[in-house]
């Protein structure tokens, strides 16, 4: 896969397989900015994220926990820790930082790829190596156009 791209995902066993994909690529120390409106399959892309990488538990939506960390099932493989900064949108990458430090997440920072929905303009500051994704859902259809960039 390359550095960037862009998929027209028409099926939600689509957007599991493109998370899936882009999940390969990720290594400890990553951030995943999954931004796009409500309903265009942040955490779809986060559950296919979640099966390429191993990780335990069900992905689901944490917007009233902030964060959930998902361990690996293979020793030294990183865990995902999946946020949503939805209700700290009005804060800045300084202070979300502190916010996901002060949970006491069972894991460092360092160690895992962080998966941040709502996090467009805040996460990218949080690691060099980050990959940004935007969904955006085609009006009166299931259909979603998914771009991504590696940035650093």
């Amino acid at each position: 896969m390359t550095s960037s791209g862009t998929a027209t995902l028409e099926r939600v066993e689509d957007t599991v397989a493109l998370g899936s994909r882009l999940g390969e690529q990720l290594r400890a120390g990553d951030v995943v900015v999954l931004s796009g409106p409500l309903g265009a399959g942040k955490t779809v892309l986060a559950k296919g994220i979640a099966a390429a990488m191993d990780v335990d538990g069900p992905v689901t939506s944490p917007t009233y926990v902030l964060a959930r960390v998902h361990p690996p099932r293979r020793p030294g493989a990183p865990a995902m820790i999946h946020v949503d900064v939805y209700r700290l949108l009005d804060r800045n990458a300084a202070d979300l930082l502190d916010e996901l430090e002060s949970l006491d997440l069972d894991t460092e920072l360092a160690d895992a790829v962080v998966v941040v929905e709502w996090g467009e303009g805040l996460a990218e500051r949080l690691a060099e190596r980050h990959l940004d994704i935007r969904l955006e859902r085609i009006s009166h259809s299931d259909t979603r156009i998914a771009t991504w960039e590696w940035g650093s």
